[in-house]
């Protein structure tokens, strides 16, 4: 299917040229499209190993008996944003981007698949997971597992589709790669600080004013505030440094990648 599209492409560019000369174009376009697909490949893997650092970070800093708990709702992050990234969050964000011009609110095809690349699928979920994972911390403690899994279902498949499909897709109305882009020049979000740090940073803030602070931080058990509020102090300080140093690590794939689109 690739290289039929290759070919095609060249023949429309290259109405007059020899066999020879669409041999080359195909040739050097399929080269141009496996090096992209490594990048894709390479910086998404790196992106997806922060998901270990989210796990050890957030581990090392709430309190030993709820280790476990935390890890877990990080391991539920990946599983849950690639099974409704796969289902609905590939395809409103970027569906039928390269099948037609027009400005649209969210992409309308590719439901259930990984569209016309692989690597771009896999590149676009691990952004996609990390906006989820980054909400993480903020319910460290304070959300049950049932609820924290509902959650990052629908951020990954409705809330952030809509926020990537403005700025990214071809179709988005703030997109720099629209036909006709916003006061000619669209919105250019480098190193994701829009579509993925904003996006789970709001929707840490809503869920902070809507859980509140943790059972027993400043209140006891009848209600009462506390003169003192009680300490929760992280359980290991090598494991948050070890989170650190691997996040820090996974931004160099990151920030690099996100040039890619």
């Amino acid at each position: 299917m690739e290289n039929a599209q290759f070919f095609k492409s060249c023949t429309q560019q290259l109405p007059n040229a020899t066999t020879i000369d669409i041999v080359e174009c195909v040739s050097d376009s399929l080269e141009e499209h496996n090096r992209m697909n490594f990048l894709f490949i390479l910086c998404g893997a790196m992106i997806f190993f922060m998901q270990a650092g989210f796990a050890v970070l957030c581990a090392g800093a709430v309190r030993i008996k709820n280790v476990q708990n935390t890890m877990l709702k990080n391991l539920l992050d990946a599983c849950g944003a690639a099974i409704a990234f796969f289902l609905v969050g590939y395809a409103f964000a970027f569906g039928g981007q390269n099948d037609k011009d027009s400005t649209t609110f969210i992409g309308t095809s590719d439901f259930a698949t990984t569209g016309d690349s692989a690597a771009f699928w896999f590149f676009q979920y691990t952004f996609s997971a990390t906006s989820v994972t980054i909400v993480a911390g903020t319910l460290a403690e304070r959300c049950q597992m049932s609820a924290y899994l509902c959650y990052s279902v629908v951020l990954v498949g409705i809330i952030y589709p809509v926020i990537a499909h403005a700025i990214w897709s071809n179709n988005g109305f703030l997109s720099n790669t629209n036909s006709s882009p916003l006061f000619g020049s669209g919105a250019i979000d480098f190193a994701g600080s829009g579509v993925v740090h904003l996006t789970g940073g709001i929707t840490a803030l809503f869920a902070t004013v809507i859980l509140g602070p943790r059972r027993g931080r400043f209140f006891n058990a009848q209600g009462e505030a506390l003169e003192t509020p009680k300490e929760f102090p992280g359980h290991s300080m090598a494991l948050q440094l070890l989170g650190t140093m691997i996040l820090w690590f996974g931004w160099f794939g990151f920030n690099p990648g996100s040039a890619l689109l």
